[in-house]
């Protein structure tokens, strides 16, 4: 086997997306990962530290990409704007995992520890969101409560994705997403009276 190893982080992404896919999470091993990607375990515990890490790989970088964009926000924007250019960063982020994006989660889906796992990440981005937003002025609770909207508009924006198919941009079901919180704020007709004989 050669000691270079050209992209063995995404090789190993690959193959593990595939032995999920035809065995099931459960009786893929790391051995079986490496293998299939033509490299060693060694190799593999130099990029992951477990099989179910692959799954979440990138998160670290996603989160930047996402505070990033809330931090770079125009200082005109409302903490709910910024929050939102966060979220066209995470859906243009993801956009370019579309093709494992559907596969990925039902495993996930069928794995409690893993839900918990990809729940307590997603927590993590809100709360370095909210950060940002305090060092954009925003005080607390506002901070907290506009973050956490975000990571529930990814949340019910990226379901809806994969329920279509992922045949949309990512970023546009996002934004459709986020704008029917204003639907919410929207006034409710009183109901007509009815007037008895």
């Amino acid at each position: 086997m050669s000691r270079w190893e050209p992209d063995a982080r995404g090789r190993l992404e690959q193959a593990a997306a595939e032995l999920f896919a035809e065995r099931g999470f459960d009786q893929t091993t790391v051995a079986d990962i490496a293998a299939r990607a033509g490299l060693t375990e060694r190799t593999f515990f130099r990029h992951f530290a477990d099989k179910r890490e692959v799954l979440f790989s990138g998160q670290d970088a996603f989160q930047d990409v996402v505070v990033g964009a809330v931090a770079a926000a125009p200082g005109t924007a409302t903490a709910l704007e910024a929050v939102a250019a966060g979220l066209d960063a995470a859906g243009n982020a993801l956009q370019g995992r579309a093709s494992l994006a559907p596969q990925r989660q039902v495993i996930i889906d069928a794995h409690p520890d893993l839900q918990e796992r990809e729940l307590i990440k997603l927590a993590k981005v809100g709360t370095a969101m909210a950060a940002a937003l305090h060092e954009r002025g925003v005080a607390e609770p506002a901070a907290t409560l506009t973050a956490d909207t975000g990571i529930a508009v990814l949340r019910v924006a990226f379901a809806r994705w994969l329920d279509e198919g992922v045949a949309r941009p990512l970023p546009e079901v996002m934004r459709e997403t986020l704008g029917e919180l204003a639907v919410l704020y929207e006034p409710v007709p009183a109901p007509a009276r009815v007037s008895l004989p």
